[in-house]
């Protein structure tokens, strides 16, 4: 094996290596020119009570309704 530093074959890898770090810049930079960075709305939530109470009763007759669909068993086997 002939060492790269006499053979001359060290500037063929270092140009390698600076157009392998060259394509990455490329990359980073267009992905940073088409990456569009879109406005998101601000979330507000009610803190009304009255719709609280109501979805709370809303939630005692579902409650209700899905617990008349099965009847246990009096006897355990």
């Amino acid at each position: 094996m002939q060492n790269p530093f006499e053979s001359g074959h060290i500037k063929n890898y270092i140009l390698a290596y600076a157009s392998v770090v060259v394509i990455m810049v490329l990359f980073f930079i267009a992905s940073t020119l088409f990456n569009d960075i879109e406005e998101v709305e601000k979330k507000v939530f009610d803190v009304n009570i009255s719709t609280a109470v109501e979805t709370e009763k809303l939630r005692k007759n579902i409650v209700e309704v899905n617990a008349s669909r099965f009847k246990l068993m009096k006897q355990v086997y």
